[in-house]
């Protein structure tokens, strides 16, 4: 079943509801790029290099599939690259240094590390040249703006389905990419919080880091739950996470015995919710994240006021709503 529907850019990039527990994505007006917009720009031969934190995930491939579009519609030039790995921050950077040297109209950005790159950030606001931070912000004001995900609420509404899903009570784990991006700052906080304010009676048991990677992931969350036999619920904070949790309960039989729940989609997850394997996933709207980021450099290039943050909003998915419109919009193979 393709499970990606690529809707008009208007029923991708609109906002949606994000379930009880969690707060309503911000409002998205009409686009801003019109006609005579796009030819202003094409004329100028503007272009946009656009750092991703990777390509080894599907998220990032629907990512570029949003700027692709924005850009078509803006009338501007990008290139998307990101390192093979998102534990690679040496190799993010010379790609910014790259990106720098080519002295862009503007540079969208997804940080690795959200303190790395402040030294380039600098040398491009010393330049005049507009940085637009995506997915994952920097530990700096040099971002005229970020378009993400709120995601420490995007975990905290996992850790209320997980909570619901076993009972209010139990061990549970944590699998996710990192511990110096924003995302994966957010997500671990985002849940780990929820829990400790709102369930006294789960207990985190384990937090692990994979890098995003599939197999270093599997091994982790193998090692978690030989060591926890009583494990009740496992969350996986990214695509490579969850894939690692989802391989491992696989491999040790535990599809019975435990909830997981995870974020992102991708078709392996996807199959794990259908088939029952997995509970659900909260799903986030990276096509309007590759969007919204480069019609966010040319309003600030045109000298239009950009918001400082750019919601893109969230939304639960599960085996009773897949094919609804909304979540269906934002799904990826």
């Amino acid at each position: 079943m393709k499970l990606i529907k690529f809707l008009t850019i208007l029923v991708l990039l609109s906002s949606f509801v994000v379930g009880v527990s969690a707060q309503d994505a911000a409002t998205e007006s009409d686009n801003y790029c019109t006609p005579e917009i796009a030819a202003e720009m094409r004329a100028s031969g503007t272009l946009i290099p656009i750092i991703s934190k990777g390509f080894q995930h599907q998220f990032w491939l629907a990512v570029r599939e949003g700027a692709r579009q924005a850009a078509d519609d803006c009338g501007v030039q990008i290139t998307f690259e990101g390192p093979e790995s998102e534990a690679m921050v040496d190799r993010q950077m010379d790609m910014l240094q790259t990106a720098l040297d080519r002295n862009p109209a503007a540079i969208v950005f997804a940080a690795v590390d959200s303190q790395a790159a402040i030294p380039l950030l600098e040398r491009a606001q010393e330049a005049g040249i507009p940085v637009v931070a995506f997915d994952s912000g920097v530990d700096s004001d040099i971002p005229i703006t970020t378009a993400a995900t709120d995601n420490v609420a995007a975990a905290a509404l996992a850790a209320d389905k997980m909570a619901e899903l076993i009972g209010g009570e139990g061990e549970v784990a944590v699998i996710a990419h990192d511990q110096t991006s924003r995302t994966g700052i957010d997500r671990v906080d985002g849940f780990v919080a929820r829990m400790e304010e709102e369930y006294p009676d789960i207990t985190v048991v384990d937090i692990q880091y994979g890098g995003g990677d599939h197999l270093r992931s599997t091994d982790l969350a193998r090692t978690i739950m030989l060591a926890h036999p009583n494990l009740k619920g496992f969350f996986g904070a990214n695509e490579g996470s969850i894939i690692g949790v989802l391989n491992a309960a696989t491999e040790l039989d535990l599809a019975d015995q435990l909830v997981i729940i995870g974020y992102d989609s991708g078709a392996q997850q996807i199959e794990a919710i259908l088939s029952g394997l997995e509970e659900g996933a909260v799903q986030q709207n990276p096509i309007g994240i590759g969007y919204r980021s480069v019609e966010a450099a040319v309003m600030a290039l045109r000298g239009e006021e950009v918001p400082t943050t750019i919601d893109t909003g969230f939304i639960w998915a599960d085996a009773t709503n897949l094919d609804d419109e909304e979540v269906a919009a934002v799904l990826y193979d």
